[in-house]
């Protein structure tokens, strides 16, 4: 009995314990999972409202000012250097090269020979004008022995038409031996003014002859082929035999170097700066070092309506002969500007379908897209013709944050290579109508 009362004890100890174990396990695991639920909800929690601040949270800009560029600045424009004068030379009259005085390179003066033709054709034309002129004085010389002879001729007929008058008036002669005699004296007087009419166009046909002769002489002259003007030989098209045909063979260029010009294009938002007399400066990129000067000779007076630039010659001395024609060359002016532009950076442009744009930024931080007008463009910098005035804020490297109307966060822009400056928060523009007291 004693036996069994201790077993039935024990049994019940034991279901006591695995009771409490069970109600320990189930705790815990309660308390686990009270524990992971709040934690969840804690860090969800939290999401959701980090997820709300950086919904809220104003898109940060780097913001620059719109400067205004120098009054005075060196314009340099690109032009091709041309002989001041230069001229074709090519022969007025037709036949073979017989000799050459001048080649490419010479220096020649104005008069001085450069070559001589053989002209068989027109030496025979001369000789048939010759000849034609001596016929046509022979023919004057008729002509006037002509009207002498006509003279004499109208002289008799006058004496005797004066004779018969009388004679008729006494009776010896009849009336119609008066008349006879008249119409004779008639005649005769005809025959003399036909005769100097024969005179006048034996003139004009002798002139006309002695003009030929004068011409086909000069053209003659035109054998011997010589230079307009001083200047260099720059290119040579013939040589000993060549045929020469009258006013198309090309025998020589010639150039006169000593002063030498420079066409340039200057645009429209400078063209008001330059004048005649204005200085310039001249450089070559084979001349490292060296800067010629030069003025603005003469200005077209129209600007071109297709590349809105006036054409501008510059006149350069060249006493040395170093500057060549057809050089490539730099043409450095310092003008003065009434209205200065804008300048910015040029990687604050947006470009849109409808022209090109700046984002500024207001005193209040509301972003403000803005149509410009584009200047010149040097690289890191880009000239604002309208738009934008001086002193006006503007973002760097907008993106596509920056929207109309948008309120932002900015900072000031740090120049390329000035040093590892850390960015700080841009100062505001004073509001417009506030003073300082």
């Amino acid at each position: 009995m004693e036996t069994s009362s201790s077993s039935s004890q024990h049994s019940r100890a034991s279901g006591r314990s695995v009771a409490i174990i069970v109600i320990v396990l189930v705790l815990l695991f309660a308390g686990i999972f009270l524990f992971g639920w709040t934690r969840h909800d804690e860090v969800a929690k939290a999401a959701r409202a980090d997820a709300r601040l950086e919904a809220t949270a104003l898109p940060t800009v780097t913001i620059t000012t719109a400067d205004r560029a120098a009054s005075v600045v060196d314009l340099t424009l690109p032009g091709n250097i041309q002989a001041i004068t230069e001229a074709a030379v090519l022969a007025r009259a037709e036949g073979y090269l017989v000799k050459r005085y001048a080649d490419i390179g010479d220096v020649v003066h104005e008069g001085q020979l450069l070559a001589e033709l053989d002209t068989p054709d027109l030496d025979q034309q001369v000789v048939q004008a010759q000849a034609a002129l001596q016929q046509t004085n022979a023919a004057l010389a008729q002509a006037k022995a002509a009207v002498e002879q006509a003279k004499a001729n109208a002289q008799l007929a006058d004496v005797t038409a004066k004779r018969n008058t009388i004679l008729v008036s006494r009776g010896v002669l009849s009336k119609q031996e008066g008349d006879q005699s008249d119409s004779t004296l008639l005649a005769q007087a005809a025959a003399v003014s036909a005769a100097e009419a024969n005179v006048n166009a034996a003139r004009q046909n002798v002139g006309a002859n002695e003009a030929n002769l004068r011409r086909l002489l000069d053209l003659q002259a035109f054998k011997k082929v010589r230079a307009p003007f001083d200047g260099v030989i720059t290119l040579r098209n013939i040589d000993t035999g060549s045929l020469i045909s009258s006013g198309s063979t090309l025998l020589f260029r010639i150039a006169q170097n000593n002063v030498l010009r420079i066409f340039v294009n200057v645009p429209q938002s400078d063209f008001s700066s330059f004048k005649v007399g204005m200085p310039a400066q001249i450089t070559v990129t084979e001349l490292p070092g060296r800067s010629f000067p030069g003025k603005v000779s003469r200005l077209s007076g129209a600007l071109d309506t297709n590349t809105r630039t006036l054409l501008t010659e510059v006149e350069v001395p060249n006493a040395q002969g170093t500057l060549l024609p057809g050089m490539y060359a730099q043409v450095h002016f310092s003008i003065t500007r009434a209205q200065p532009p804008v300048l910015i950076p040029g990687d604050t442009i947006i470009t849109r379908a409808n022209g090109p744009m700046v984002a500024v930024v207001d005193a209040d931080d509301i972003v403000h897209l803005r149509l410009i007008r584009l200047g010149r463009d040097f690289g890191t910098k880009v000239e604002i013709l309208g738009g934008l005035e001086a002193g006006e804020r503007v973002v760097v490297n907008p993106t596509d944050d920056v929207r109309e109307g948008a309120k932002v966060k900015t900072v000031n822009y740090v120049e390329p290579g000035a040093g590892a400056a850390r960015q700080q928060p841009a100062a505001k523009p004073p509001q417009s109508g506030s003073a300082a007291h």
